[in-house]
């Protein structure tokens, strides 16, 4: 018999559904994992491609880590302030029409309803129940309407778990360099190959792809613009050089 997620209980789904929707941060510390890990790669590639010292790549990549991680976790807190913002507005504006134009919101439910297969008195009946509470009035509106979740997330949660994973998986490819490695850039190149593929295996739990192909598909991607990094290094070294 398959396991499943969750039991299907009453006790169970009671008690699942009364507590609140907890917030994913997958998303945050997936993107600062691999633009971490990329930009900081991408650096070594190009200062090796360019046949510069160490020194420059342990300057740069530490500079870049710091930086870039403080950017990139400015930007997400932003972006996900903007989002809730975005969320009370359409909210404010739903309850200013229940309360101006209450028939022209119930016939935007009553539309939606019939669009989801209601009809007749059980139509009717969906509709009265929704709106006879204001609050869940314009949850459904608001989600039905706008296609915009409850759940909202924490900008500052989403900052902090981008610029950690960012920091983390960032750190990984100046690591041999720091350390004093004879042959820094191989073993760096291996090193952010292995953080690429276990970002995308540990972001399969989360989807329908198996985690080998998830892995694959991260390092492939990785793998891409660290060798455009080294190209283009390269090709500045003959230039400039």
């Amino acid at each position: 018999m398959t396991e499943l997620e969750h039991q299907h209980t009453p006790e169970a789904i009671a008690q699942r559904l009364s507590g609140p929707v907890p917030s994913s941060y997958l998303r945050d510390w997936v993107l600062g994992g691999i633009d971490g890990a990329i930009t900081t790669f991408a650096i070594v590639a190009g200062v090796a491609g360019a046949g510069l010292p160490n020194s420059v790549v342990i300057i740069l990549g530490i500079a870049n880590l710091i930086a870039d991680g403080i950017s990139m976790a400015a930007g997400n807190f932003s972006g996900v302030k903007a989002e809730n913002d975005q969320y009370r507005k359409i909210c404010e504006m739903e309850r200013r029409h229940i309360g101006a134009a209450p028939e022209g919101e119930r016939a935007e439910v009553r539309q939606i309803l019939q669009n989801k297969g209601f009809s007749g008195a059980d139509l009717d009946h969906a509709v009265a129940t929704l709106t006879a509470n204001d609050e869940r009035w314009i949850d459904f509106m608001v989600a039905e309407e706008f296609g915009l979740a409850k759940t909202r997330r924490s900008p500052r949660e989403a900052a902090v778990a981008t610029f950690v994973a960012f920091v983390v998986c960032g750190a990984v490819p100046l690591t041999p360099y720091l350390i004093g490695l004879g042959s820094s850039f191989p073993v760096a190149a291996v090193a952010t190959g292995v953080v690429f593929f276990g970002i995308g295996a540990a972001k399969s739990r989360w989807s329908m792809v198996r985690w080998w192909a998830s892995g694959a598909e991260t390092l492939a991607i990785g793998a891409t613009a660290a060798a455009a990094a080294y190209v283009i290094g390269a090709l500045l070294e003959r230039i400039v050089g």
